[in-house]
This record gives C-alpha cells, sequence and structure tokens, in this order.
C-alpha cells in the first residue's frame, strides 16, 4: 500500500533484490492431497464489507451482498510443521532465503540482534531486516522452530504460498472466500465470534494488548505467534482468523474492490503490485491497526515476507 495508511507488515522496497515466481523451482505435487482438518463445504450468499471509515483507502466497502460457490478451507493455518514437510519433499527455497533476509518485529529479536541488525523499515522503524530471517529461523540465526511445530509458518510470500498449494494440491481462498469462511455465519458481526473483542472479558484472539510498539502486555498469553489451533473455533471451525499472521489470498489488491468486483464469485484479477491479505496478526492494536476485524483489508507485494505473514489453503467443494 502506498496512502500512508498505518501498517501491520513491512514490505520490500522496489530495486531490492526479489525473486518471481516464474524463478521459483519446479514443483512436483504431493502423490496425495496433504491430510489436514478442512471446513465443512461452505457456500451462499452473505452480507460482504464494512462501513467502517477509519482506513478509506483499504476499500473495505461498501457493505453488499454477494454469492460464492461451494468450497473448503483449512481450519488451521498452514503450520511449520507442514511446511517442513513441503519443503523436505521439494527442496524449495523461499523468497526470504533467496533474498537474504526478511523482516522481524522488534519485540522479538534478542538484544545481539537488535544491535547487529541495523537496516529497519522507513516510517516503521520496529520492523528490522534481519539477514538469514526465514521459515525455519523466524527470529534469524540462533532461532528455531522446533518448539513451535504447530505454530503457523511465517516469512511467506504470496510466491512461496502459491508454490505449497502447487504442490499440495490446493489453492489460496478469494478474498470473498475468507471473509465468508472468517465470519462463520455471523452477518455483520465485526469478529468471527461477535462484536466484542473479548466478550466478558476473554480474549478470543492473539492481538497486542499494551501499548503499541513498545509494551506488550501479552494478556491473551502470547507476545509472538500462537498454535494454529489456540482459542475458540468460528461457526464454521476456522481458527485464528482474526490476529495471529496475516494470510494471503488469491486476489490482485484494489482499493475500489467492492466496487469493481461482481457480486457473484467476486474476485480481483486486473493486473496491480500487489496481493490482498486478510485477518491481521499478533501486532494488531486498537490505537494503531485494527485491521483483526473479519472485513478488514491490507496488501503485500508478492515477494514480501515478515514474522507476521502466513497463509492457509482452500479447495473446490468437497472434492
Amino acid at each position: 500500500m502506498t496512502d500512508g495508511s498505518p501498517r501491520c507488515c513491512a514490505q520490500r522496497q522496489a530495486g531490492e533484490p526479489a525473486a518471481t515466481a516464474g524463478s521459483a523451482v519446479a514443483l512436483t505435487p504431493s502423490p496425495t492431497p496433504i491430510a489436514r482438518r478442512w471446513s465443512r463445504s461452505i457456500g451462499g450468499s452473505f452480507s460482504m464489507g464494512s462501513d467502517d471509515k477509519r482506513f478509506p483507502d483499504d476499500g473495505e466497502g461498501p457493505v453488499r451482498k454477494v454469492s460464492v460457490a461451494a468450497f473448503a478451507i483449512a481450519c488451521y493455518a498452514v503450520s511449520n510443521l507442514q511446511f517442513a514437510e513441503f519443503v523436505r519433499a521439494t527442496g524449495y527455497t523461499t523468497d526470504a532465503e533467496r533474498c537474504g533476509w526478511s523482516f522481524v518485529f522488534e519485540g522479538l529479536l534478542s538484544e545481539e540482534a537488535k544491535r547487529t541488525s541495523t537496516n529497519r523499515a522507513a516510517e516503521m522503524p520496529w520492523w528490522v531486516a534481519v539477514p538469514h530471517a526465514y521459515w525455519a529461523q523466524p527470529e534469524g540465526p540462533h532461532s528455531t522452530i522446533l518448539e513451535r511445530p504447530d505454530h503457523p509458518v511465517v516469512h511467506i510470500s504470496w510466491n512461496d504460498a502459491k508454490a505449497y498449494c502447487q504442490w499440495s494440491r490446493t489453492r489460496l481462498p478469494t478474498e470473498a472466500e475468507w471473509e465468508m469462511a472468517a465470519r462463520g455465519g455471523l452477518e455483520h458481526a465485526a469478529y468471527p465470534w461477535g462484536d466484542e473483542l473479548t466478550p466478558a472479558g476473554e480474549h478470543r484472539c492473539n492481538v497486542w494488548q499494551g501499548q503499541f510498539p513498545n509494551l506488550n502486555t501479552a494478556e491473551d498469553g502470547y507476545l509472538g505467534t500462537a498454535p494454529v489451533h489456540a482459542f475458540e473455533a468460528n461457526g464454521y471451525g476456522l481458527f485464528n482468523v482474526a490476529g495471529n499472521v496475516w494470510e494471503w489470498c488469491e486476489d490482485s489488491f484494489s482499493p475500489l474492490y467492492h466496487q469493481v468486483t461482481a457480486t457473484e464469485n467476486p474476485f480481483h484479477s486486473a493486473p496491480a503490485s500487489s496481493r490482498s491479505l486478510r485477518g491481521g496478526s499478533f501486532l494488531c492494536h486498537e490505537s494503531y491497526c485494527n485491521r483483526y476485524r473479519v472485513a478488514a483489508r491490507s496488501s503485500n507485494i508478492p515477494d514480501s515476507s515478515a514474522s507476521n505473514i502466513g497463509f492457509r489453503v482452500a479447495r473446490c467443494g468437497l472434492s
């Protein structure tokens, strides 16, 4: 995005070393679809979008009735364990690895890493470009996912997510599919469970508590990512569609999405520099970026990666 709106995820700048979808290694589809927990078949009509005016350039509205053909979506974001299986089977190298660095939130870094990694994102100094940070060492060298197999994989670009889908015989959800599934059958609700962020004081998602970006009280139990099965599922059985990690969608991003896409199976395919992201992350906070609402939208360029970007997969119908 270039509109100046507050953002929770950093992006690479034009001209920086970057891989493209065409440079990815040739992948062989998995012999059988990857075993995972799927939602029931979802489809039909729902009210998409919101009339929230906080981020007008995000294009959250106007609210409109749309219809979506039957599809199924993974109940969980793709985990470290699942992505490791993909890498072992294919030898795939992610964009973060090819570029040699990725963005890591400063609050997750050791003091030594903060001292040695001085390159920071413009206007968002809490994002540090850490050499050799990628999915298997999320905070850079000397960090590991060995104790986080059930956490969502991060430092994943849109290109990486598409490569995983090709191999696993799945696909990324469209924005309309993602939002319909995230709503869990609730019409017009702000969150997957209703309109209150913490009903009766109960934390229902992994977002920032305290004062962003300096103090996270971690009242929800997590400073960084939470396991993909943390908290309660929504009405369609989906976990963590609010907070935790941003999730890539298939659509190219446009702030005019609700004005230019069809009401039947909405999909934005027009050429654009960025791809859509949904769901917010563990860094979202009401004071800065409350995009953990189900209608909220964001975007990033296809080769960008960061410590709060992952994905979940979908498939058509029940096949």
